[in-house]
């Protein structure tokens, strides 16, 4: 094999400023300008997940289309859930993981309902015949320059959508859940450095970052590892559909040390390393990648 060229972190992929853009809620990777890397043509497997079963909600676009390919190049197979206006990224998704030989369950639907998070364990466990794997990725971000601007009807899309679906999730799947499986919740910076502007979504990145300490403790007899992900400012459709204004959106990720935002890609291994079994001494970790800037 030939030895792999080192690549500049720092211009590896585009930097500020962006265009201008926008989508309504909750936005499409496809036509996000430039297009994020997920790991499409990039990310090379070697069977780390053989055999594994895995559930990403979340899974069309972001860090969990990238969680979903690299699962599918190591070897497992993996259901997605995501909302019906995503089918079009959701789509690209599945072919991508039938393209690396492994099963693919798409289940679109809506988390902040109680009864459909029920049916979609249901339907990931049926579809590839049991489950080890469960990543909580999905989100919702939206900014608001003050507490003011912010509904009770907002704020409960956000509480229902990252806080309440995980907890329904979690407490569904853990009977299907043998030694050796794992949960993975998606957090952010925002947990201990939050911004003014997401007041809302920061609380339940917070309170993401605690369940998975609280429940890597409880799970840890059981041999179920729990643990989180925590990125900085990472290019995906949740920046262009509300998550953050054209200002901050043109000049997105550029405080940062690495002067750029992080693309999905960057966070596929993480994702990997965390469910698979040579990383089963880990657990009640939040695992970071900001670009420099500040600590998981």
């Amino acid at each position: 094999m030939a030895p792999l060229k080192l690549e500049d972190p720092k211009t590896k992929y585009p930097q500020p400023p962006f265009k201008s853009q926008s989508q309504p809620w909750p936005g499409l990777a496809g036509k996000m300008d430039p297009a994020p890397d997920h790991g499409e043509k990039s990310y090379k497997g070697s069977g780390r997940l053989l055999g594994r079963k895995a559930l990403i909600t979340g899974g069309d676009s972001g860090m969990g289309r990238a969680a979903a390919i690299a699962y599918a190049r190591e070897g497992a197979d993996v259901a997605i859930n995501y909302l019906p206006a995503e089918e079009q990224d959701a789509q690209e998704v599945v072919a991508l993981i039938k393209a690396a030989g492994r099963k693919a369950v798409a289940i679109p639907g809506d988390l902040r309902d109680e009864t459909f998070c029920k049916q979609l364990v249901e339907k990931a466990v049926a579809g590839l015949g049991g489950l080890d794997i469960v990543v909580n990725n999905a989100g919702r971000q939206q900014t608001h320059a003050s507490i003011l601007d912010i509904t009770t009807e907002q704020f409960d899309w956000t509480m229902k959508t990252n806080i309440y679906a995980p907890f329904w999730i979690i407490r569904a799947a853990l009977p299907h859940l043998q030694p050796g499986s794992c949960i993975i919740g998606t957090t952010s910076e925002q947990a201990t450095d939050p911004t003014p502007d997401l007041y809302d979504y920061a609380q339940t990145k917070a309170a993401t970052t605690n369940y998975v300490r609280s429940l890597a403790k409880q799970l840890a007899p059981k041999g179920i590892r729990v643990n989180g992900v925590a990125p900085g400012p990472i290019w995906t459709p949740l920046q262009v559909s509300g998550g953050a204004t054209q200002e901050k959106l043109m000049q997105f990720g550029g405080q940062t040390p690495m002067g750029r935002p992080g693309q999905p890609v960057e966070l596929a291994g993480i994702y990997v390393q965390l469910a698979a079994s040579d990383g089963s001494y880990a657990t009640g970790q939040v695992y970071g990648s900001s670009g420099g800037a500040g600590m998981p």
